[in-house]
């Protein structure tokens, strides 16, 4: 059932990895998927992992959406504000849903990997930072200029994981951090006018990045590496899972009961009886089904015999979660 039919709706970032997935969920939705990017086709995609707006156009309509691409660099404010511009002069003032997806830092990332912060330059904060948490705060501003009009409308910002535990260094926590404050934060002032805002956490997401970095520690004699979840692909999700999942959200007649709260992908998949694109299901990363794998790998083959009992939030900031405590 196309339930999404009809509905206007904006990916940023979308020229591969989760942006790419999160449009072709929508469009399997029946959406109208307006999608940003650098890179209009492979002419000028240049990149170690190239993706294009494009490529993405024709796996969302090959799923069943409306796509139009829109060549975006989202460091430039100016090229945001022309875009939202034109959606709303297309659409009829009409957006109902923005997904803060792009992101500029996963180069600076792989090339500080190991790295101390104050062994970086200042820069790296920028290049973690500036396409991302920045880029969101300002698609947002345009987003519900638009969405208070028609008092309707939905902003998920892509966070993850690394917002309450160190995982890639202090820009990067800060930046996702940031991402879960900014959601909430505006969920507190859009809420009277019925927007929601909230922060999406996919899991481990097996984007282009991620699997080439699984195929370079396969290629090393490291066991340590070899054991990681990254090397054993333990608990992967595809990029296709979160757009699925922000399709249903944004189907829900009272969403805004969810406005200014994190939601986790593979919970909400659970919730909604929604699977993957392989039709599994993978568990959340609170579950019990992936922290006790986590612990003990030999237990990865066997982790459906493993109760999915979510772990307290409170009892996993005594243990697991570093973010700051009171």
């Amino acid at each position: 059932m196309k339930h999404l039919q009809g509905k206007i709706t904006l990916v940023t970032g979308a020229t591969r990895g989760l942006g790419k997935g999160i449009a072709i969920g929508l469009g399997e939705a029946g959406a109208t998927v307006y999608i940003t990017g650098r890179s209009l086709d492979q002419s000028n995609a240049g990149e170690e992992i190239s993706g294009c707006l494009q490529e993405t156009q024709a796996a969302v309509e090959s799923a069943g959406g409306i796509c139009i691409p829109v060549q975006v660099d989202h460091s430039d404010d100016q090229q945001v504000r022309s875009l939202f511009e034109r959606i709303q002069d297309e659409q009829d003032g009409k957006l109902d849903l923005l997904v803060n997806n792009v992101y500029g830092g996963v180069k600076a990332l792989k090339d500080a990997n190991g790295k101390l912060f104050w062994k970086l330059e200042p820069s790296h904060w920028d290049a973690c930072n500036h396409v991302g948490l920045r880029s969101h705060y300002v698609a947002s501003i345009f987003a519900a200029r638009i969405m208070t009009k028609k008092r309707q409308g939905l902003i998920c910002t892509i966070s993850s994981w690394g917002g309450m535990s160190y995982f890639f260094g202090a820009a990067y926590g800060a930046g996702k951090a940031g991402c879960d404050r900014l959601a909430a934060d505006m969920a507190v002032e859009l809420k009277p006018y019925n927007v929601t805002s909230i922060s999406v956490w996919p899991g481990i997401v097996g984007t282009e990045y991620i699997s080439q970095m699984a195929r370079e520690m396969e290629a090393t004699n490291d066991t340590a590496k070899n054991t990681s979840v990254i090397s054993d692909r333990y608990n992967w999700e595809t990029p296709l899972l979160t757009g699925r999942v922000i399709a249903k959200l944004a189907e829900e007649p009272n969403i805004i009961r969810r406005t200014g709260k994190v939601q986790i992908v593979a919970e909400i998949a659970q919730q909604y009886g929604l699977v993957d694109q392989d039709g599994n299901l993978p568990a959340s990363l609170r579950s019990l089904r992936f922290l006790l794998p986590l612990g003990l790998p030999a237990l990865r083959k066997y982790s459906w015999l493993i109760p999915n009992l979510k772990m307290p939030w409170s009892l996993l900031q005594l243990s697991t979660l570093s973010s700051p405590k009171i």
